[in-house]
């Protein structure tokens, strides 16, 4: 079976592209750009249900309207970092081990952009890189490289263009970044090579700061908090303890970085979900530059355009201000994908499509075979883009490990089938979590001790266990705190 299937895999390939990207000249392989943003959750675009009635994303509206929406997409761990490694590398954090947003890339690691350069596609990396602070040089993989460290700033950014610090002063991020991603789309224009672009916008990362020219642009329209909100006792009743205690944290909207919010909480929980907003807003009017320049160019009918988010982000949900758990609006994220005429205007998936599938369709879209070497957890979901059927999985894991500069949130480890959640919880004296999505997609009923349950508890629990010890996922690496803790501890002596 496998010598069949080692086989007949260039010829399905082959087969693929000729027939599901039939729109493409048959002797030119399509230019891809990848458009990745930061803590955008997956229902703040205008055209989705739960999304504010004053929020506007005509140009996100538009790639859903005019290609494919993965309306069920979420990250192996919702986290900037450990969700950007596994893009990049096709894998689970505990294979990639980037476990938090200080840890860096082991040496060796390979990116899937490396196979593309490998199979003749010119490839560019543009934007917010953040696996290991401390540098913003060049990662393989990439032929040109445009960069900034870390975090990098929403104003006035200092980047690395190939190998040269730049300082734009006065300038807004996302902006200068489409500005960049422009002036390279039109380099490319000039070459008979099939291109691919890593497009990483810092929008929406907390803290949210919007271009000044949409800074206060939805002041005042009504808010709807979520149900979940509420500091009451049907919120909290059955949920584990930590959620409650995690809402008077570091992450929690009673007690957030910047210092306890006053009795009414609103006008400063306003002022976050407004800036939010407007950020989002922001970086929209950025993509659709990017689109606009494509359809302008006559580029568009040679690229597949993908969207997505790092991770999702709680907006008072449970009380939270946060991701890196493993509620609904932490782990799920948009995701697009643009092609006019080649991927149907309207097309929705509902397969569950994970963070770590973005790097064998990308390679698959490109005629690009996966060597075997690349060990690759995910899979290719481009038929689905196309109309096509194959195997699917019917339920996701995620998993995410303590961190001692953010301890509210314990490890946790989840399986997410279309209507149940259970979660595990690592190393806190607690009950664990068992949602019914289908009767409770706000998961405020923890269900763990409901006797009609227990079965379906025991199977998903020991299923869970089963598949992350087979991947070697129950070993993770202990970061070591940083030195001023022991510091601080002689001092108090």
């Amino acid at each position: 079976m496998n010598y069949l299937s080692n086989h007949l895999r260039p010829l399905v390939l082959a087969f693929f592209l000729l027939t599901a990207a039939s729109a493409f000249a048959e002797d030119k392989r399509p230019n891809i750009i990848f458009i990745l943003s930061d803590d955008h959750r997956f229902d703040f675009m205008s055209f989705m249900p739960q999304s504010p009635d004053f929020l506007e994303t005509p140009n996100l509206d538009r790639m859903a309207n005019e290609g494919a929406h993965l309306k069920n997409a979420f990250v192996s761990t919702s986290l900037c970092s450990p969700s950007r490694a596994s893009i990049l590398t096709g894998q689970y954090m505990h294979h990639h081990k980037v476990v938090d947003n200080q840890r860096p890339v082991q040496e060796g690691t390979i990116f899937y952009p490396q196979y593309l350069q490998q199979a003749g596609y010119h490839t560019g990396f543009i934007g917010k890189w953040h696996m290991g602070h401390g540098h913003d040089e060049a990662r393989p993989g990439f032929d040109d490289w445009m960069s900034f460290k870390g975090q990098g700033s929403y104003f006035d950014p200092v980047m690395n263009i190939n190998g040269t610090t730049k300082e734009f002063k006065g300038r807004y991020n996302a902006d200068v970044l489409t500005d960049l991603s422009i002036d390279w789309l039109k380099e490319r224009k000039q070459s008979d090579e099939p291109f691919f672009l890593h497009l990483a916008y810092k929008a929406v990362h907390y803290p949210f700061q919007p271009a000044k020219r949409n800074k206060g642009k939805y002041r005042g329209n009504k808010i709807d908090y979520p149900e979940t909100m509420a500091n009451t006792e049907r919120n909290y009743r059955t949920q584990p303890n930590w959620v409650r205690q995690r809402r008077y944290s570091i992450h929690g909207i009673d007690h957030m970085e910047t210092g306890p919010f006053d009795k009414d909480p609103v006008p400063d929980l306003d002022e976050l979900f407004y800036d939010y907003c407007e950020t989002v807003h922001g970086l929209d009017e950025n993509i659709g530059r990017i689109m606009d320049h494509l359809t302008e160019s006559k580029m568009a009918e040679d690229t597949i355009v993908f969207y997505m988010g790092d991770n999702g982000f709680h907006l008072g949900e449970h009380g939270f201000y946060d991701k890196r758990d493993a509620f609904e609006t932490s782990i799920r994220v948009p995701l697009l994908v643009w092609a006019p005429g080649r991927v149907q205007g309207g097309l929705e998936i509902s397969q569950m499509i994970q963070n770590f599938d973005i790097a064998s369709t990308v390679l698959e879209l490109a005629g690009v075979e996966i060597p075997q070497a690349a060990k690759f957890d995910g899979d290719s979901f481009a038929p689905f883009l196309f109309g096509k059927e194959k195997p699917w999985r019917d339920h996701i894991l995620y998993e995410y490990q303590w961190e001692w500069n953010f301890p509210a949130t314990p490890s946790l480890f989840a399986i997410r089938t279309d209507r149940y959640k259970y979660v595990y919880f690592q190393g806190v004296w607690d009950i664990d979590a068992f949602y019914d999505l289908e009767t409770d997609p706000i998961e405020r009923h923890n269900l763990i001790d409901i006797p009609a349950y227990q079965e379906k508890i025991k199977e998903l629990r020991e299923q869970m266990f089963r598949e992350f010890a087979e991947s070697d996922g129950l070993n993770l690496p202990v970061r070591i705190p940083a030195g001023d803790r022991l510091d601080q501890r002689k001092l108090s002596r």
